[in-house]
């Protein structure tokens, strides 16, 4: 053990800017696999399971104590590279440690590091933007603004988790509604995208209520020569679309603006729903129950299990109407902690009657249900999409 400790302080001296971690000892550990890279004055941990990926940022100082308390005992590989050489720790079960090192090219991991870091954006520094120069993030040639390397990181994660959500789509063209668009900084994003990076031809319609907000985003479109991008004064509640709908995005919509949203989409059997979700209150205000009471004593404990409650609700509801549902980290604008996204794709081979998928099979179905409404009793929980999605006979009661 204390050799293995003594070689992860090695590779951590060595200030690599590429660390994977690899190999779960046992069933048990949480992630199959972390990547760790570096980044300009920190390091970022990526840590997988089968279905997600977790982000967290590491002081340059603390690298050393960070792969000590995550390798040890849990993992049995670690690889990692620096200028000069690739570091190898390999661990048996029966704890025998092997460390050896293989010598690259320095200009070869220098192109590597630069690939890699190239890859994690799909909107390269140096491209020319309007949307971005106009708020602020790209200098006129293209340029991130060195105080807005952030938000630059934080549309290119976003950008990602479209891109990964769209890849095995086959139509072409697209009608997307973004509902609660507000000043749709990332509407003009999306819009630029798909047209300018995918090629492929959308019709985004972007709601909100508020008249001036439409007014200024219409005259923005017009002025980047985006044909097809429109605003539209509309209420998520009760907006009828005309035409058939690809996806469905909305981010920060309020409290249950979210679940009119999700439910919308259901009901235009929409086949992709991006989804940001804020200010969980509903059942943050239900919330009553003896047996965990000790989920309700703490404020910030009530309010954060029942922000989790709500959305893990939506999961299971959109997965009994036939979407392969994920709940991914995603780094929030504002910085908070409600940084949830839910990634909502049709699955495959779907049929649909009157918007209601019916491929998943009765018993799956009956467990995603099952599993919400234990909860509900169990905690008195109404959740308005449920409530939504019984009322027009899509849940069976």
């Amino acid at each position: 053990m204390e050799e293995q400790i003594e070689k992860l302080e090695q590779i951590a001296q060595a200030e690599p800017y590429k660390i994977i971690i690899s190999k779960p000892a046992n069933a048990q550990v949480a992630y199959r696999k972390i990547v760790i890279e570096k980044k300009e004055s920190y390091y970022q941990a990526a840590s997988y399971t089968e279905k997600q990926v977790f982000h967290q940022n590491i002081p340059t100082d603390e690298l050393s104590s960070y792969l000590g308390e995550t390798v040890m005992e849990c993992y049995l590989q670690v690889n990692a590279w620096d200028d000069a050489k690739e570091h190898i720790l390999l661990c048996s079960k029966k704890g025998k440690v092997s460390y050896k090192t293989k010598s690259v090219a320095k200009d070869a991991a220098k192109k590597a590091t630069e690939h890699n870091r190239k890859k994690q954006y799909l909107i390269e520094e140096g491209t020319a933007v309007p949307p971005l120069v106009d708020m602020g993030i790209f200098t006129a040639e293209g340029r991130v603004v060195k105080s807005m390397y952030d938000k630059f990181r934080q549309i290119n994660r976003f950008l990602e988790i479209i891109d990964d959500g769209v890849k095995d789509y086959p139509k072409q063209e697209l009608n997307i509604i973004d509902f609660g668009c507000g000043k749709s900084y990332l509407t003009f994003v999306l819009y630029y995208y798909f047209t300018e990076i995918k090629k492929r031809t959308v019709h985004i319609v972007g709601l909100d209520l508020k008249a001036d907000v439409i007014r200024n985003c219409n005259a923005a479109a017009e002025k980047y020569g985006y044909e097809n991008l429109y605003f539209e004064i509309g209420d998520i509640n009760g907006y009828q679309a005309d035409f058939p709908v690809d996806m469905v995005v909305t981010l920060h919509a309020c409290d249950t603006a979210t679940d009119y949203a999700l439910f919308n989409a259901i009901q235009w059997n929409a086949k992709m729903i991006f989804s940001v979700p804020c200010c969980q209150h509903e059942l943050n205000q239900q919330v009553d129950t003896e047996n965990f009471s000790l989920l309700t004593r703490y404020g910030i404990i009530k309010e954060r299990f029942s922000a989790l409650a709500t959305d893990a609700i939506r999961g299971n509801l959109l997965e009994y109407c036939g979407y392969k549902t994920q709940l991914l980290e995603f780094i929030d604008f504002a910085h908070t902690p409600k940084n949830i996204l839910i990634r909502v794709v049709q699955k495959g081979g779907a049929a649909s009657t009157k918007g209601v998928r019916v491929i998943v099979p009765s018993s799956a179905k009956r467990k995603y249900l099952e599993e919400v409404e234990r909860m509900m009793e169990e905690f008195h929980f109404n959740p308005t999409l449920y409530r939504l999605l019984s009322d027009v006979g899509i849940i069976k009661k």
